[in-house]
C-alpha cells in the first residue's frame, strides 16, 4: 500500500511541484486547494486514483477539524502533511486592511496549526509520519512590503521547531523549508531588493 500524502495549496507553484515529485516517487497524494487548476486536472488525469483533488476553503477555519475527519474516513490514516498553501499581500503595514492581516494570519498560520492539530492524531497512533511546513526565506530577512507575511513565516518555524520537540519521540518528524526567491503567480507582483 502506498503512503498517503496531504499537500496543500496544490494547484499550483511549489505545491503542484511537490505532488509532481510525490507522484514520481510513488506516494498517493490528497491535493488540497480551492480550485483545480489545469496543471493539477491534467496530473490527476495521469495519475488516475494516486492523486486525490479537494476542492477547500483553509481560511475557513471552522471547516478543518470536519474536513480532515472526512479524509481521514475516506483514505486511511496520512503519512504525512505538507502545509503549503499561503496567500502574501504586498503593501506596506500602515495601509493594508485589518481584513488581509486577519485573512493572511488564517490562512499562513491559523490553518496549519489546526491541520496538523486534527492530522498528527492518526499519526501519532502509527507511531511514525511526517510533517513539512513551507515557510520562506523572507521569516528571516524581511522584505519591503511583506511584514505580515514574514511574521506568519516565523510564527509557522517557531511553530516547527516546538512541535517536533513535542512529537519526535513518538517517531513523527516535523520539519521547516525555507525556499529562497522563486517565479510563481504569488510573487509575480513583488519587486524591490
Amino acid at each position: 500500500m502506498n503512503k498517503l500524502v496531504i499537500v496543500t495549496g496544490a494547484s499550483r507553484g511549489l505545491g503542484l511541484a511537490i505532488c509532481r515529485q510525490l507522484l514520481q516517487q510513488g506516494y498517493t497524494v490528497l491535493a488540497l486547494a480551492r480550485t483545480l487548476s489545469t496543471d493539477l486536472n491534467a496530473l490527476t488525469e495521469q495519475y488516475g486514483s494516486d492523486l486525490t483533488f479537494v476542492s477547500v476553503d483553509l481560511s475557513d477555519l471552522d471547516n478543518i477539524q470536519p474536513l480532515c475527519s472526512e479524509l481521514i474516513k475516506l483514505h486511511g490514516r496520512p503519512y504525512a502533511l505538507i502545509n503549503n498553501a499561503a496567500v502574501g499581500y504586498d503593501g506596506v503595514l500602515a495601509t493594508m486592511h485589518n481584513s488581509e492581516i486577519t485573512a493572511l494570519l488564517n490562512l499562513n498560520v491559523q490553518a496549519p496549526i489546526l491541520l496538523t492539530k486534527y492530522l498528527l492524531r492518526p499519526m501519532l497512533l502509527n507511531q511514525s509520519g511526517r510533517i513539512i511546513n513551507i515557510s520562506s526565506i523572507i521569516a528571516r530577512t524581511g522584505f519591503n512590503g511583506l511584514s505580515v507575511y514574514a511574521a506568519s513565516k516565523a510564527a509557522l518555524e517557531g511553530f516547527t521547531k516546538s512541535l517536533s520537540r513535542e512529537v519526535g519521540k513518538a517517531g513523527i518528524t516535523v520539519n521547516c523549508v525555507a525556499p529562497g526567491y522563486m517565479q510563481t503567480e504569488m510573487t509575480n507582483s513583488l519587486q524591490g531588493d
